[in-house]
């Protein structure tokens, strides 16, 4: 069976009151976002004794920690901001173990100053590509001196976005520790948003293979193009709802065909967890009885 879970960011409290919550929530594990109100990741060193500290609360708390956040745009175009985006991802990678989990998770990064989101033309570039593929590289080679795993999510306005572009960093990495988050709303922008099905079986028929965790949000057309986020407390990473003609909304609430997203991720991952997103904590209920009532009509 696929196992829902969520993000710990949705639930802006306490690590004990995040885990209290969760449990409550009735989820299988979770995707473990280091930004409590008393430990943050973003703001101050995480040590080994801390790691280990939330890793067993998780543990004690029958919650198992799938995949470590570690957002960050790597190739923020600012070289003070780039090599800080950098240091933060490789602490994330160097305490992955001690919080529980070997897989770190990040999109590639924008040429964009003011968003890690929105488009910018260097993106497309063919110096920005291998600009990134050495971060890349050199964040995947660290990761695997430290027995952790670069799981790429792949974003539409970012430098790796198209199955394409997955495809190449793939074979252009060529190291035994970078997989990929499935997340099929990652792929949609306003050329293939009204092609949703045909979307979803390329995905899959492209890269399966490489998949070791999924994501659960919506997509669906925007009514304006501007870069949209949620009135939340969370990290910018959580209170992103899109940018451009797309809008991410919580799963449910857009066109994804969740019936067929599920049968072709269980075709070849029965048992991948499935992590909740896009969402505020008063909307967890409702976007967790959704996937659940998927789950079960397809069998899986």
């Amino acid at each position: 069976m696929l196992l829902p879970g969520i993000f710990t960011g949705y639930y802006p409290y306490t690590i004990d009151e995040v885990i209290k919550r969760i449990k409550a929530s009735d989820f299988s594990c979770v995707q473990l976002d280091v930004s409590f109100k008393d430990c943050d990741a973003a703001k101050e060193h995480l040590s080994k004794q801390k790691a280990i500290e939330i890793r067993d609360k998780f543990r004690d708390a029958n919650l198992p920690i799938v995949a470590v956040s570690g957002y960050t745009n790597l190739i923020h175009p600012d070289p003070d901001k780039r090599k800080a985006n950098i240091a933060y991802i490789k602490m994330m990678m160097e305490r992955a173990l001690d919080l529980g989990c070997p897989y770190v998770a990040s999109e590639t990064g924008t040429y964009n100053r003011d968003s890690d989101w929105v488009w910018h033309d260097n993106n497309a570039s063919e110096a920005v590509y291998q600009e990134t593929c050495e971060v890349i590289y050199d964040v995947t080679k660290f990761a695997l001196e430290h027995g952790a795993t670069y799981i790429v999510e792949n974003y539409v306005n970012n430098v790796i976005g198209s199955v394409e572009q997955v495809l190449r960093l793939f074979k252009d990495i060529n190291l035994p520790n970078i997989k990929l988050l499935c997340d099929p709303t990652n792929y949609f922008d306003e050329s293939n948003i009204d092609d949703v099905d045909n979307q979803l079986r390329r995905i899959f028929d492209a890269l399966s293979d490489k998949m070791v965790l999924a994501h659960a949000k919506d997509c669906k057309r925007a009514a304006d193009t501007t870069e949209k986020h949620a009135e939340i407390d969370a990290d910018e990473s959580h209170t992103f709802r899109g940018s451009g003609a797309v809008e991410l909304p919580a799963a449910g609430l857009g066109v994804l065909n969740y019936d067929l997203y599920a049968k072709l991720l269980a075709k070849d991952h029965p048992n991948m967890p499935i992590i909740i997103e896009h969402l505020d904590e008063t909307d967890i209920a409702r976007a967790k009885g959704f996937l659940n009532d998927v789950l079960k009509r397809q069998g899986v």
